[in-house]
């Protein structure tokens, strides 16, 4: 008894370390590079219904068993290049804008319920898919609203909207827009390119039009010395050398001298300076020239877009609608079919009812009458002979005669002797099928008492006199 409690309290002890243990192992810490995410019965949201997920970031929570269980999420970031290509500007003109996204699971707590729903249990490579698809439309939308020129000349305005549209439409499934990078923008049409060297052609000019400024004030400037430098030469020769004649004529020939020489390097500086004036101008013009050949293309495609993509979109909608009228027609024809089919089935169908029903009848009438076919035969025909009798009447029912004359002699008919009256009448009445001829026709014998009745005879008929108008008028 004594081992027996013994081993209880062991086996109490041991069940109590196994459930502590148990416990402490479901209690799960966050690392700062994770998103927790418990799942399962967590606890109510707005109103009456539950929510589907709690995300804790930076903390720890205890995971209860059976109703509970958890997951993490990577807040590494995740690198996505975009070379997006011929991409509509509002100009209308192709650009190629590559770049570079960083983006990541965001860590705000509205968010990261919405990474939790839709993002948990993918690896990275399909997060970075699925945000590489949003990437594109929303970047090919900020292209479509801005033109080349902003693009190019103010990045900042530019990279602003592409975050603001990109990070507006990653939050809804829980990711985050780190970073933006435009390496470079190309257009097709040239137009980027036409611009750069527009803006180096002024730079240049301009900087050209700066040195020869500069040059023409060192000009005057070094002829205002040498202004000056004469003056005081000539009045110190002047007040040193008053009466030497020939020294002045030294002094004059030398001034001579050294200005045609300085005329000779004025005409050859401003020869030079008219001559990169004039290259300037002629490069100038010729990057005038291919703007204006990049403006007429672009031109051109704006109104091939205008026209051909319009047309393109109505023929789309008329094959559209001739497909659905096709497919309605279809859908129309098998319906009436199945309903014919239905209609044709369940006429078959009574028709096979009404012989069965006759089957079975004629069955039960062949046993009554002794299992003898003639005689069941006889009595269908009695049970049939006032229909036919009544046929038979019907035949000259509704035969009117408002008026009969015979003009007759005696010995006119046929045979020579009967009057023609007679025979008239004979036919009359012969007209009329008897039973008997009726029967054999069916294939059938008519019983013996119903053979006395004849047609009556010629001689029977009363005749009122030779050479005698006889008139008769006779109704229904």
């Amino acid at each position: 008894m004594n081992d027996l409690f013994l081993y209880l309290i062991v086996a109490a002890v041991v069940f109590f370390f196994i459930l502590i243990i148990s416990f402490f192992k479901r209690y799960k810490r966050c690392p700062s590079d994770r998103v927790l995410v418990v799942y399962g019965k967590v606890g109510k949201g707005t109103g009456t219904t539950h929510r589907s997920a709690k995300c804790i970031h930076g903390g720890a929570a205890f995971i209860w068993p059976v109703i509970q269980d958890y997951a993490f999420l990577d807040l590494t970031p995740i690198s996505i290049e975009i070379n997006l290509t011929n991409a509509l500007s509002k100009q209308n003109i192709r650009v190629d804008v590559p770049s570079r996204f960083t983006v990541g699971i965001s860590t705000e707590p509205g968010i990261m319920d919405n990474a939790a729903e839709r993002l948990l249990g993918l690896r990275q490579d399909d997060i970075s898919n699925l945000a590489k698809d949003i990437i594109f439309g929303q970047l090919r939308l900020v292209v479509a609203t801005m033109e080349i020129e902003e693009i190019n000349s103010n990045r900042d305005l530019f990279l602003a909207a592409v975050a603001g549209n990109v990070e507006a439409e990653l939050k809804k499934i829980g990711l985050k827009l780190i970073n933006v990078n435009v390496t470079d923008i190309n257009d097709e049409s040239g137009y980027i390119e036409a611009l750069g060297k527009e803006a180096a052609a002024k730079a240049i000019n301009d900087a050209k039009k700066s040195v020869a400024e500069k040059n023409r004030d060192g000009s005057i400037g070094e002829a205002e010395a040498f202004k000056t430098q004469r003056v005081q030469v000539s009045k110190a020769d002047a007040e040193a050398v008053e009466g030497e004649n020939n020294a002045k004529i030294v002094v004059a020939n030398s001034n001579a001298t050294r200005r045609e020489k300085e005329a000779e390097a004025e005409r050859i500086a401003v020869a030079a300076e008219k001559i990169s004036q004039a290259r300037a101008l002629e490069e100038a013009y010729v990057a005038e020239q291919k703007a204006e050949m990049s403006r007429s293309e672009r031109e051109r495609a704006t109104q091939m877009a205008d026209i051909i993509i319009p047309a393109e979109i109505d023929k789309q909608k008329v094959e559209i609608s001739a497909e659905a009228i096709a497919e309605q027609t279809r859908r129309h024809a098998k319906g009436d079919a199945d309903a014919i089919f239905v209609k044709m089935q369940a006429e078959a169908k009574g028709i096979y009812e009404i012989l069965s029903k006759q089957a079975e009848g004629f069955d039960k009438l062949v046993k009554a009458s002794g299992s003898d076919p003639k005689n069941a035969v006889m009595m269908m025909i009695a049970d049939k002979l006032p229909d036919i009798v009544k046929t038979q009447v019907e035949a000259i029912k509704n035969l009117k005669i408002d008026k009969i004359t015979v003009w007759d002699t005696m010995g006119s008919g046929k045979d020579g002797k009967s009057p023609t009256t007679a025979n008239f009448l004979s036919g009359m009445l012969g007209s009329i099928p008897p039973f008997e001829e009726l029967f054999k026709m069916a294939g059938l014998e008519l019983p013996d008492y119903l053979k006395g009745k004849t047609i009556p005879k010629p001689e029977d008929v009363e005749i009122i006199s030779d050479n005698t108008t006889s008139t008769d008028q006779t109704s229904k």
